[in-house]
């Protein structure tokens, strides 16, 4: 089984890039399932071809999928829900609006991801390619399993007097069923989401990115969250990169290319070791299968996208007795000097000719970077605690 997740800023390419590497997997043999979790959904338009809430066949060893999110939330929190919703209208709330309120916070991307997960466990696909919406709600998407699970927690620890009196009433209102007995069913399926979700044997995500500072700024944001949840990042894919201009150095596109290559550099330094991936800028929509195919030869070429391209932690944090470290593997930096700043959330660390920045999680955005050490190719950087803000003085 192989869960791959394709992610980043709106806009990039995400959804041809899965679905280039879904065309290139099943070239190769793989049964191959492409799915949409984004609400706004271009999957059918990038296959060029109409697309359902169930797998549909686009060709030889290729489906796609867009999941109906409402569906799925029926599917499997269909008896909670109409029980909160029965509560809710008993409490004189339009029964429209009660639909809506009995839907708890996140459960929407949760079913998505126990759904896609269901997909990959079934058999019917060796590998499962997930073109991700924006990356603000993918983050949040790969977070609610450990969400929900603090949730669910607390309605499981009320007290068992409370739980004796509820148990008629909701079997009153919801014939033959115990909602609080399929309660931890479904928290125990969250768990083993969690476990798949975290398993680099099984699962990898993979940034897609265009040589943009805003784009990179936010590429950056994911792969740190993507690190501290545990979530294994194996690649990213540098999109729409222009070619030469051959003969044009002072002109328009000149001046862009020159920007890009920047870019395009920084992209390298910001992500390794991971591996990079380019893409050329096309000069055309990309659609339907053969336009996939090329692009995902061009992608990978001889080798299998389904594969496996990186194991280890591109960064991790610690918690130590005077405050955090962040370890930052750097394979391929010159032992030398150390120098760092930190403003905000970002850091910038200087070793020898090599200069990285940083986006910080919020956990470390408000202490103190203390010191910096590069010790057998990992770079680690003491964090000290929270710095406490000036009182407002009085008028």
């Amino acid at each position: 089984m192989r869960l791959i997740l394709y992610l980043g800023k709106g806009g990039v390419g995400k959804t041809t890039t899965a679905a280039a590497t879904a065309v290139r997997a099943a070239e190769l043999g793989h049964r191959t399932l492409v799915v949409s979790t984004d609400v706004a959904h271009s999957l059918a338009d990038a296959l060029d071809q109409p697309l359902g809430s169930r797998p549909t066949v686009v060709a030889p060893n290729l489906w796609g999928q867009e999941i109906n999110v409402l569906d799925e939330v029926r599917t499997h929190w269909g008896d909670l829900q109409k029980y909160m919703q029965t509560v809710l209208r008993r409490k004189g709330v339009d029964e429209v609006a009660a639909e809506e309120l009995a839907i708890i916070p996140g459960m929407e991307e949760l079913v998505s991801l126990l759904h896609i997960r269901k997909q990959a466990r079934g058999g019917e696909f060796d590998v499962v390619i997930v073109d991700a919406a924006p990356t603000g709600e993918t983050v949040r998407l790969l977070t609610m399993p450990e969400t929900f699970q603090l949730y669910a927690g607390r309605i499981m620890n009320w007290e068992s007097a409370t739980m004796k009196l509820a148990r008629p009433l909701v079997r009153a209102m919801v014939p033959a069923t115990d909602v609080f007995e399929s309660l931890p069913r479904f928290i125990a399926e969250v768990e083993e989401l969690r476990k798949t979700l975290t398993d680099p044997a099984i699962s990898s995500y993979r940034l897609v990115l265009t040589p943009e500072r805003m784009v990179l700024k936010e590429a950056q944001r994911a792969a740190t969250y993507l690190a501290l949840y545990g979530y294994p990042v194996d690649g990213a894919v540098l999109n729409r990169v222009l070619p030469t201009q051959a003969g044009d150095t002072t002109g328009f596109a000149a001046q862009l290319y020159a920007a890009q290559s920047s870019y395009r550099q920084l992209a390298h330094d910001l992500f390794a070791p991971l591996p990079i991936w380019e893409a050329p800028y096309a000069p055309r929509d990309l659609r339907g299968p053969a336009d996939l195919a090329e692009l995902g030869r061009t992608l990978f070429g001889a080798h299998d996208p389904t594969q496996v391209f990186f194991t280890g932690a591109i960064q991790t944090i610690t918690k130590q007795a005077d405050g955090y470290m962040l370890q930052l593997p750097l394979p391929h930096v010159e032992l030398d000097k150390v120098n760092m700043k930190k403003r905000g959330d970002q850091l910038f660390v200087e070793i020898g000719n090599f200069r990285r920045e940083m986006i910080l999680p919020l956990t470390l955005a408000d202490r103190e970077a203390t010191r910096a050490v590069f010790r057998n190719g990992v770079l680690e950087v003491h964090f000290g605690p929270p710095v406490v803000a000036a009182p407002v003085p009085q008028l």
